[in-house]
């Protein structure tokens, strides 16, 4: 009120700047009907029913109970408190909600004003020096874009199969994995065997994901899977074998199944010049395939 000048018609021009300005009006009623207009409105009043009229969106908070409000804060002029019962009854046909005590009314308001803003989102204020050249707000805008596909590409990377992957064998399918070993047959005697032996791609994958986490070379794959060939021979001939080689056009069809299947993928790493191993790594899909297999599940779990 501070701002406002002399003259009453100045004053109504103000308000109503002021009104025009603002994304939100918020009326709290008390025990007073306020200073009147020319034609015995309050200025109260009319300053709401502008906001209402300008479509502002508005939110009004009455006294529950305004018998319990002290004598020295209502009117005394029964014309004023019938026209401050007039306007409550106007106010109550819109959006209004009603407090016991100040403390009440910081807390019901609060709460009423956050709703508010998200029922009804508004423009609010921004300083001149922070507004955005037209080339900026576009910029930020394509920028947010390339965000949110990166952000789908990735979500999509970890969590499905590429396309077209369905048709490939995987999961409880069989593959037959044949290999080459030696074994002791007398005491100075060595015998050579061929084998095959069956494996899940599920199981395949579980054996060698692991080691790719933090990326394994060619070599490091093959001698992972040769140790489960070995203790598999073992565990039925009662003996060590040596020399156990597995079938490298098998070991080709591995990798090729799990690239095409989207688990794993050559690094890119740099190394140095003298390392010319071949590296691989799993894909963040293969990841959460992984974790699937490989993680341990609580028991009992329904």
């Amino acid at each position: 009120m501070e701002l406002f000048p002399a003259a009453n018609e100045d004053q109504w021009t103000l308000i109503k700047e002021l009104i025009d300005s603002c994304d939100y009006y918020l009326l709290i009623v008390g025990g007073r009907y306020g200073s009147l207009n020319s034609d015995g409105i309050s200025y109260t009043q009319m300053e709401y029913q502008y906001a209402v009229s300008k479509g502002i969106p508005v939110i009004s908070f009455t006294p529950a109970n305004p018998e319990e409000i002290p004598v020295g804060k209502t009117d005394k002029d029964p014309e004023k408190l019938k026209k401050l019962t007039a306007f409550l009854d106007l106010v109550q046909q819109k959006m209004c909600k009603s407090f016991q005590n100040p403390q009440d009314l910081g807390s019901v308001a609060s709460r009423s004003i956050i709703k508010l803003i998200k029922k009804h989102p508004a423009i609010g204020w921004i300083r001149a020096n922070n507004l955005t050249s037209e080339d900026s707000s576009k910029e930020i805008l394509d920028l947010r874009k390339q965000v949110d596909e990166l952000k789908n590409r990735l979500y999509k990377q970890k969590n499905f199969a590429p396309p077209g992957s369905e048709g490939l064998e995987q999961g409880e399918d069989i593959f037959e994995l044949k290999y080459h070993y030696t074994e002791k047959a007398w005491e100075s005697m060595v015998k050579a065997n061929d084998g095959s032996i069956e494996f899940t791609w599920d199981e395949i994958f579980s054996i060698l994901s692991p080691l790719m986490v933090d990326e394994a070379s060619e070599p490091r794959l093959r001698d992972e899977i040769v140790k489960v060939i070995r203790e598999q021979i073992k565990d039925k001939k009662d003996h060590r074998p040596a020399n156990v080689e597995i079938n490298g056009t098998d070991f080709q069809t591995i990798k090729v199944q799990m690239i095409a299947l989207g688990l794993i993928e050559k690094s890119d790493k740099k190394r140095s010049i003298n390392d010319t191993e071949v590296y691989w790594k799993i894909t963040p899909f293969g990841e959460s395939k992984m974790m699937s297999l490989k993680a341990l599940k609580r028991k009992n779990l329904t």
